[in-house]
């Protein structure tokens, strides 16, 4: 898999020898330019191998800080299917600490048929993972901190039942025991539901509607996606909960090097379900700039937008902006609630298939890097 990472440090040369080439003219500073990219993509080409590319991981977030570790991810199509347009299958597996002592570590399968006529994603996260709740609703608490160690599964399989349209269902597992509360807080109270610990295993189904070109980099096409979620103790679970989630999303050519992507997400949720699991925003991919499940609820609403220009070579720049908020009841949704947050970021094609590398800087009710792979949108 080629074109894989080097971090902003790279960028930041960029700028520095623009700025220090000033005064030797233009022919210079474009071959030293040129070479910056020659030397980027050599080391990836190092570092990547026929079937399987191990890099360092680094990323980060404000729910993490800063994480460091290993990543390993293989980009494939079935033996026999390597001129067809079925779309790439992946397999990447993350090994990660943070300095927040969380320890994380995920693999997930995304395996296209071919001539994608059926989809199938499992996902494994195991986990020891020092976090904080700050409460529900419109207006948190200053929160407070717990730890806890989950292990949660997913799989999903799609059938196509004509262009574009998938359906399937979905199982999901999640096993987490919080074994350290703040004194005196409201988790350790026991009031809260989901704060002595969770099991959970659910049944749904998922209805997928997409037209996008390419799934790391579409320029045109619409992904939307229906997910309805049931969990109850018929089948193993410790909460009786039903989940809603609804990912509307539009992809617009502006140009030969400009896309704009537009994104309406709402989740809604009924019965009595976990803290850990009602709907949430913030984090790397929904309102960026606000701590993950900083504000949560039974529902939640985000509309989101990107403007991506590719600027030279691989390199490329995002500027972006969103809008959410939560409710307990959905007829509390109102204009004078919503909270707002935009960013701007970096991007590097790591493969011709399209994969990215970015780095993020989102503003919100606070300021947050954020960086990792694949886009938000």
């Amino acid at each position: 898999m080629k074109r894989l990472v080097f971090l902003t440090a790279v960028a930041g040369m960029w700028v520095s020898a623009g700025f220090s080439q000033v005064h030797r003219g233009e022919s210079n500073q474009g071959s030293l330019i040129e070479e910056l990219f020659d030397t980027a993509d050599r080391l990836v080409d190092f570092v990547s191998g026929d079937s399987w590319t191990v890099i360092p991981a680094l990323t980060y977030s404000p729910e993490t800080s800063l994480g460091v570790g290993a990543r390993a991810i293989k980009l494939f199509r079935p033996a026999k299917d390597r001129t067809s347009d079925t779309r790439p299958s992946t397999l990447p597996i993350t090994l990660l600490y943070t300095l927040n002592r969380q320890l994380l570590f995920t693999t997930e399968l995304n395996l296209w048929q071919t001539g994608n006529v059926g989809f199938l994603n499992t996902r494994l996260e195991l986990a020891d993972f020092p976090f904080k709740f700050y409460g529900f609703g419109h207006s948190p608490t200053l929160g407070e901190y717990y730890a806890s160690r989950y292990a949660h599964f997913h799989l999903i399989y799609e059938r196509k039942l004509a262009k574009g349209v998938f359906v399937g269902p979905v199982y999901e597992f999640r096993h987490e025991d919080i074994y350290r509360t703040e004194p005196m807080g409201i988790l350790e109270s026991g009031t809260i539901k989901g704060s002595s610990g969770l099991l959970l295993s659910g049944v749904g189904g998922v209805l997928n509607y997409d037209t996008r070109e390419n799934i790391f980099q579409p320029t045109s096409g619409v992904y939307h996606q229906a997910k309805l979620m049931l969990f109850s103790p018929v089948i193993g679970s410790h909460f009786s909960f039903a989940q809603l989630q609804v990912d509307l999303r539009k992809y617009v050519s502006l140009g030969p090097k400009q896309v704009l992507v537009g994104q309406s997400w709402m989740s809604l949720t009924a019965g009595a379900a976990p803290f850990q699991q009602v709907s949430m925003i913030g984090g790397s991919d929904r309102m960026r700039g606000y701590f993950e499940g900083k504000y949560r609820d039974r529902h939640a609403l985000v509309f989101q937008t990107e403007y991506r220009l590719q600027v030279y070579r691989n390199l490329g720049l995002v500027f972006f902006g969103s809008a959410g908020q939560v409710s307990s009841v959905p007829d509390q949704f109102g204009f004078s609630r919503f909270k707002a947050a935009g960013g701007m970021g970096f991007r590097y094609r790591l493969n011709d298939e399209g994969l990215n590398i970015r780095l993020d800087i989102g503003f919100g009710d606070q300021m947050g890097y954020y960086f990792g792979l694949d886009e938000a949108l």
